[in-house]
């Protein structure tokens, strides 16, 4: 159903800052020509916003050839108090409130309202969105109304959204998820407490959609700044550390961080994809470049000799290597479709 590259959504969402319209459609519009065919949003971003964003794109583009999806657990209500949405993470005027909800009807309304701003007639994938707080009624109510979705058509897949491993360890015994949606854990910088986790995902034919692959901007650049950013906060001086670590590493084998923190979550055969965000046509362009272009297989060797690779956590192979994983987007063929979307 996914490959390779994808589209994450929440920079459409003005993260931080203002993003304009002219950007935002060339960056989903730039993601379309780099061959990726994945993209992720929620109700989260921006207050809908990067919904809105990202279906007035796609609702211009062959239906059967992409993969959307979005998430639930935040209603978003009506809101006339004025201000901005800074203090939720997004440069949007404060329209609407964000209300946990994790009932059935909650789901139901989430993913209408969806429907509505991305103005299409279904989603692939839907998310539990963050339910850390809200566990039992995610998995005693949500999780069985997105079943029942599936079982309808409706949707194609289900998974949860989340930051730590720890918390859709809870779900995989008791439900039928098909997807992982794991936000900054499993990176170059921070894998070791994932990779177990991620193995049993496999083995339960669980796909891992890897996000956050770059720590919210720390593997972003090839030089590490002093003021670099982890987890949206500023980054420890002991992660800036190990990074600049990495970034000599890298630079030894004439390759970049950012293009090896892209490749090293395929390394992986649980990860199915990579959701990276993007503000700009050249942002997407860049990363896409990156992900496309080889990384030498020494480069592993090299940063798991000097403990910065666990010696357990697998590594990208060389094309038509043992284990390799795709690295490039793949394209939703006849058999892909049937075999992962039943059609």
């Amino acid at each position: 159903m996914i490959g390779g590259l994808g589209f994450g959504g929440s920079a459409l969402g003005n993260l931080y800052r203002r993003v304009s319209e002219e950007d935002a459609r060339a960056a989903v519009e730039t993601a379309w020509q780099a061959g990726v065919r994945y993209f992720d949003t929620a109700p989260h971003y921006g207050l809908g916003l990067s919904e809105r964003r990202l279906g007035a794109v796609l609702g211009d583009l062959p239906r059967s050839e992409f993969v959307v999806s979005t998430k639930v657990g935040r209603l978003l209500e009506p809101f006339d108090g004025g201000g901005d949405d800074l203090a939720g993470g997004f440069a949007v005027p404060a329209t609407h409130r964000r209300v946990w909800d994790f009932s059935a009807e909650g789901v139901r309304r989430s993913l209408d309202d969806s429907l509505t701003r991305l103005g299409l007639d279904r989603v692939d994938i839907v998310y539990l969105h963050d339910p850390d707080d809200h566990w039992a009624q995610a998995l005693d109510e949500a999780l069985p109304a997105l079943a029942e979705l599936k079982a309808q058509g409706v949707i194609r897949g289900i998974g949860v959204g989340v930051n730590w491993c720890e918390t859709a360890e809870r779900f995989i015994p008791e439900s039928a998820l098909d997807f992982v949606m794991l936000a900054g854990r499993y990176t170059l910088l921070e894998h070791d407490a994932a990779a177990p986790f991620l193995s049993r995902c496999r083995e339960r034919g669980i796909s891992v959609v890897a996000a956050g692959v770059f720590n919210s901007g720390l593997l972003a650049r090839a030089e590490v700044p002093a003021d670099a950013t982890h987890d949206y906060a500023a980054a420890p001086a002991r992660l800036v550390g190990r990074a600049r670590r990495i970034a000599r590493v890298c630079r030894r084998h004439g390759t970049s961080l950012p293009q090896a923190a892209l490749h090293f979550p395929f390394g992986n055969a649980a990860v199915r994809a990579i959701a990276v965000g993007a503000r700009s046509a050249g942002e997407i362009a860049e990363n896409a470049a990156l992900l496309d272009g080889e990384v030498p297989a020494g480069l592993w060797a090299d940063l798991r000799a000097q403990g910065l690779i666990g010696s357990e956590v697998p590594v990208p192979q060389p094309p038509g290597g043992p284990g390799g994983q795709p690295r490039t987007p793949e394209p939703l063929d006849e058999h892909t479709r049937r075999a992962v979307l039943g059609d």
